[in-house]
């Protein structure tokens, strides 16, 4: 797939990414301490998200009531998202760009605010060049123009804008969660 617009597209438009980023740290406040039945729950769920419970259970020796309890902890943990990952260009998203951003003052302001855009979908605060990294999936050339332009260079705090265009994704994969 070519990016992960999440099936929730039409709630994130809506100005609602509250239930994109979820907490990775448990409620005493340390990351979670993942056993190997529960990374071979997140193997099993990331093959196929909607593999039956019963299924994974057989993979990895639980009954089906317990490993629906464990995929619930590992959700309510933030420790994992089941998602449907589309291709963007199959549903009218055409054009696609990393753009870096440097920024004046508080750096969580400015990534707060990007977050609430619907177009930027990952917002990762960096060491280096660029103070954050956004990805943005905009329908074509116009609509990116107007996000940077108009909406991103507008937030207060924003400096400078660098954009890199995708022009073909070699790879991009969602294995890497229990490595």
């Amino acid at each position: 797939m070519h990016s992960d617009l999440v099936a929730s597209r039409s709630a994130d438009q809506k100005g609602s990414r509250e239930h994109r980023e979820p907490s990775r740290e448990s409620r005493n406040g340390s990351s979670p301490q993942l056993d190997a039945v529960s990374l071979a729950i997140i193997e099993q769920l990331q093959e196929d998200g909607r593999r039956p419970y019963a299924a994974i259970g057989k993979a990895v020796g639980l009954s089906e009531a317990a490993v629906r309890q464990r995929v619930q902890k590992l959700l309510d943990q933030g420790v994992m998202q089941i998602v449907a990952v589309t291709d963007p260009l199959t549903v009218g998203y055409r054009r696609q760009a990393m753009v870096g951003v440097n920024v004046e003052g508080d750096v969580e302001s400015v990534a707060d605010a990007l977050t609430a855009m619907s177009e930027c979908e990952y917002v990762v605060m960096t060491a280096g060049s660029f103070d954050l990294m956004v990805e943005i999936v905009c329908e074509d050339d116009d609509h990116l123009l107007d996000v940077i332009n108009k909406r991103i260079r507008a937030v207060p705090g924003v400096r400078s804008t660098e954009s890199f265009v995708y022009l073909k994704l070699k790879k991009q994969t969602y294995m890497w969660g229990t490595r």
